[in-house]
């Protein structure tokens, strides 16, 4: 699994959020982007993650940040998901893992016991010019707004 680290470059993905819209990286130029990634929507963690997030999402806007989540799920539990918690921010639904793959963040995983493949829950911050400018993989999903915004 080679995860991208800080200072390197973020690659020019494309994907659709939970309404079918495209992201690309480039939309996001002139913003700081945080990218989360999270192993499923509407699971204890990821909920307690995006939930937070959520909770924070003023201060985030107010300090020019722009949130996506992804995750492998589909457009339709990606839509519930956002829909059930009431998150601003779009949720790409990655199900060709293409985003994963390309942030490096996808390999094997132990739990409970056994190895599995799944997504490591990861989170990136990109500056203005696409640079990644912190990479926090030590996630506390339910304090994860303030592990961003101390980064900055």
């Amino acid at each position: 699994m080679d995860t991208l680290q800080k200072g390197d470059k973020a690659p020019a993905f494309l994907a659709v959020d939970q309404d079918g819209n495209t992201h690309k990286l480039s939309d996001y130029a002139g913003k700081k982007l945080v990218v989360f990634f999270y192993p499923k929507a509407s699971t204890p963690g990821c909920t307690a993650e995006a939930c937070d997030l959520r909770d924070n999402f003023e201060r985030f806007k107010s300090e020019n940040y722009a949130l996506l989540g992804v995750s492998a799920d589909s457009q339709k539990a990606q839509s519930k998901f956002r829909e059930r918690h009431s998150l601003p921010f779009p949720l790409l639904a990655d199900e060709d893992r293409s985003v994963i793959n390309a942030f490096g963040v996808w390999g094997p995983k132990k739990f409970m016991g056994r190895v599995f493949d799944g997504i490591h829950r990861t989170t990136f911050i990109i500056d203005e010019n696409g640079i990644i400018e912190e990479v926090i993989s030590d996630v506390k999903t339910k304090a994860h707004a303030a592990q961003i915004l101390k980064s900055n």
